[in-house]
């Protein structure tokens, strides 16, 4: 019910937008959070919003990089990702849940697939 898409391998300083479609039960939800999984590694909080305040949080090592929006009444949600860095190679997934957003990962009952971004020269 959550399908992300907009992966990729790109170089170091380059830019990828990722997107989440929503889709059954998952469209009526409101709170929505990316999360990143490196290899053999707890997955990481990335960025969060929720869309009726339009609220949004972003962990630190994204700040000023990372922008998650959601355009009007579409059931999508973007990561605007830019200045890519080597450590942002991970697996990212879109998730979602009612209410407002929150940056423990066990909280949203609604998963995407995952879609991989690797940044390397």
């Amino acid at each position: 019910q959550l399908a992300e898409s907009g992966g990729g391998s790109v170089h170091p300083g380059d830019s990828l937008r990722l997107s989440c479609a929503a889709s059954g039960g998952a469209v009526n939800t409101s709170a929505f959070c990316w999360f990143r999984q490196f290899p053999v590694k707890e997955r990481k909080f990335v960025a969060a919003m929720t869309s009726s305040t339009r609220a949004t949080d972003y962990a630190d090592s994204v700040k000023g990089r990372f922008t998650i929006y959601r355009k009007n009444a579409k059931n999508t949600v973007w990561l605007q990702m830019n200045n890519l860095k080597s450590e942002d190679t991970a697996v990212y997934y879109c998730v979602a849940k009612l209410g407002t957003y929150s940056d423990y990962d066990l909280d949203y009952p609604y998963w995407g697939q995952g879609t991989q971004v690797t940044v390397s020269s």
